[in-house]
């Protein structure tokens, strides 16, 4: 059945009669595995598995979801007796809080890690040394991707980053083995600190979905193989069904805590990750997203850099919205005009990323599977995330040299607002990098004003990614960054984000894809600056930057990723820029509608990439190069004519020659009650069972 992940082409009632009507499909080579694993999305991606990537598919196998309705298990429901589900919701509870404080740390390690980083360099920027500055930064950070590549390369069990991809792949019912692991956990999260904090182009929300996962999976099961431990506690929840609900609400955690987003978690596990809903699930892993993101608050309101700062419990807007907008914007109709514009861009630039980086990932696939030596090829791994940062770096150290210090512009009206702070608030956000500090004054107005200057570049690569989104979100800012800067950063975050996602670091891809869109989205608002001027009147204040720029990012995640209603949600959840909803919305439309138009979301084309087995919602079959909907067939189109039954007692020899000749992951179970009767069918077998083996060589299978 994995092969159907790979189907996905439409045809026309009557084509499909026509097929019909002839000779009979044979689905069950069409659904073969073995056979190929070729797609063609929108008629512009293809990817076909070689011999290794067969070899990887047979060794999947599906996961038991719905127990077998057996008279061992038909006992136990009878000596059940009802009890209530507050064990579970204990669970979900204790997940949400270790999530919370997974996310907290993991942002704290980050911000102490890169303030540490540019502290190092704050002399040698001061005198206009930058070769010293890009020595110092080049040093620290290829330390930091020296141990963060090496931990996945050679300490997780995959020695490859596991992520969204694996994580969906597993919930969808594929068992993939050491998704889950304890090494995989301190792999991943060690891994994905360092990336961020080195300077890669990055962030940290794709590993905390995974981090998340594995907590769900680890708190819920309460046992490790690794380790060597099993709890005897919540024993009823060790199976698959409950492990991957469990599951399900850790990933939509990790997009809580990270962004601070309880309602987004909970939409995005929906709308991306989750394959099996209900109504009680949904209310479990809102529970659990409320709980990381009220974890992950509580800790922010008093620590900052693992400081205790006082105010225990005083949730700041300012630490709670990632990228607060202070100030919202009277909207115009004439507004969705360059909306619609940018969602059209989103689309096609998401589309464009897309296909870029599964044709950098398919290249890197097949370097390094033609290096035969294990060591090499994981010195390899990690040699090429070195190289990465080394272009990063470089980029991000000398670019800013060729730009000059720019004063601050920001607009008076929303400097008078709150005129005693924004000396400290420019001070603090602002990249002032190699300019002079500027003076304050108190003007004839009695409004205090500051000659502050800054560096365009500094501010949008030097930074890292969440205050460069900070910055051009900002509104009332509309001359703060030119047309040179905006470009040179969006094509080199661009390419560069491009190329780090997908090598042996455990990063993520949606600060990246928020930096590039609201980069962008920000050129667009400028350009109606340039056109119309810069407006303070009521009806004019929607032409600004900063609401392009939120609009922008958006439109590129969408068109990236293909969500819709969860983005949307953590859109407005991490600017509390409810005015724009509207203008979001449609962005986000028209970037999903322009990207399926020419090939599959990223995560949707890695999956296939990777070869995980996942079985669409609407699956499809192929006979003669065309694609056949399945609800045009029954259940006897895809039955063998000659089925390998097992009986109940069973030679181990017959057992060993069985599993070693066929790939299947389950075998029917038969029983004659007499001779002269015919055989009856009692249920079925996995191949990962134990079956009672006795001293005269037979199994008996009838006790499973």
């Amino acid at each position: 059945m994995s092969s159907l992940l790979f189907c996905t082409r439409h045809l026309a009632n009557s084509e499909e009669q026509m097929l019909l009507a002839e000779d009979g499909p044979d689905l069950i080579h069409s659904l073969d595995p073995r056979r190929c694993c070729n797609i063609n999305a929108g008629g512009s991606a293809n990817y076909k598995c070689g011999e290794e990537k067969n070899e990887c598919l047979a060794t999947y196998e599906s996961l038991d979801y719905l127990p077998s309705h057996s008279e061992a298990y038909k006992k136990w429901l009878q000596e059940k007796a009802y009890r209530t589900d507050w064990d579970r919701w204990l669970l979900m509870g204790l997940i949400g809080i270790g999530v919370g404080m997974l996310g907290f740390l993991t942002h704290q390690i980050i911000d102490c890690l890169i303030k540490l980083k540019w502290k190092l360099v704050e002399n040698y920027l001061q005198n206009g040394n930058f070769h010293m500055t890009w020595i110092c930064i080049l040093g620290s950070g290829l330390a930091m991707i020296l141990v963060s590549s090496g931990f996945v390369v050679f300490f997780c069990p995959a020695g490859v980053p596991c992520g969204l991809p694996e994580v969906t792949g597993f919930l969808n019912g594929a068992s993939i083995q050491n998704v889950f692991n304890i090494k995989t956990f301190l792999g991943t999260f060690v891994s994905c600190v360092l990336a961020v904090a080195s300077g890669l182009f990055c962030g940290p929300e794709g590993p905390m979905i995974h981090l998340g996962a594995i907590i769900g999976c680890g708190l819920s099961q309460l046992k490790s193989d690794t380790l060597g431990i099993h709890l005897p506690f919540f024993t009823r929840f060790q199976n698959s069904a409950d492990k991957r609900n469990f599951i399900t609400a850790g990933a939509g955690a990790g997009i809580a805590s990270v962004f601070r987003a309880p309602v987004g978690g909970l939409l995005f596990t929906l709308e991306e990750v989750a394959s099996f809903w209900d109504v009680r699930l949904a209310w479990q892993t809102f529970f659990c997203c409320l709980m990381a993101t009220f974890t992950t608050d509580l800790l922010s309101s008093s620590l900052d850099g693992f400081v205790y700062r006082g105010h225990f419990g005083f949730f700041e807007a300012e630490k709670g919205i990632l990228f607060w907008v202070k100030n919202l914007l009277d909207l115009s109709i004439l507004a969705f005009i360059p909306t619609i514009f940018l969602g059209i861009l989103g689309g096609l630039l998401g589309a464009l990323f897309v296909s870029l980086n599964i044709k950098i990932n398919k290249l890197r696939m097949r370097f390094f599977s033609s290096i035969s030596k294990l060591f090499l090829r994981k010195t390899s791994k990690l040699l090429e995330s070195m190289m990465i940062l080394v272009c990063t770096v470089t980029i991000t150290v000398y670019l800013p040299y060729f730009f000059p210090c720019t004063p601050v512009r920001t607009l008076r009206t929303f400097q008078l607002k709150n005129n005693t702070e924004i000396t400290k608030e420019f001070k603090r956000e602002i990249a002032e990098y190699t300019c002079t500090p500027g003076t304050p004054w108190i003007g004839p107005d009695g409004v205090k004003y500051y000659n502050q200057t800054f560096n365009q570049a500094a501010a949008l690569l030097a930074e890292n990614g969440r205050r460069g989104i900070a910055y051009l979100f900002k509104r009332g800012t509309h001359e703060e960054f030119g047309y040179t800067s905006l470009f040179i950063a969006v094509a080199f975050y661009f390419l560069l984000s491009c190329w780090t996602a997908g090598s042996a670091v455990a990063s993520g891809l949606v600060i990246p894809m928020l930096y590039t869109g609201a980069l962008y989205g920000r050129i667009v608002g400028l350009i109606l600056v340039s056109i119309f001027g810069v407006q303070t009147n009521g009806y004019g204040a929607w032409i600004d930057p900063g609401l392009f720029a939120a609009i922008g990012a958006a439109s590129f995640v969408s068109g990236v990723s293909r969500l819709t209603v969860s983005l949307t949600v953590i859109m407005i959840e991490i600017t509390n820029d409810v005015q724009s909803l509207l203008l979001v919305m449609v962005a986000v439309m028209v970037a999903k509608m322009i990207g399926d138009w020419f090939n599959l979301p990223l995560y949707s084309s890695l999956l296939k990439l990777k070869c995980i087995p996942y079985l669409d919602s609407e699956p499809f079959a192929g006979q003669r190069k065309k694609w056949l909907n399945l609800e045009l067939f029954s259940a006897r189109d895809v039955m063998e004519p000659c089925v390998r039954v097992l009986h109940l007692k069973e030679k181990i020899v017959s057992l060993a020659q069985l599993l070693a000749n066929t790939s299947h992951g389950g075998f029917p179970v038969v029983y004659k009650s007499e001779p002269d009767q015919a055989e009856v069918f009692l249920g079925t077998i996995t191949s990962s069972s134990q079956p009672l083996c006795h001293q005269s060589e037979k199994c008996n299978l009838g006790r499973h």
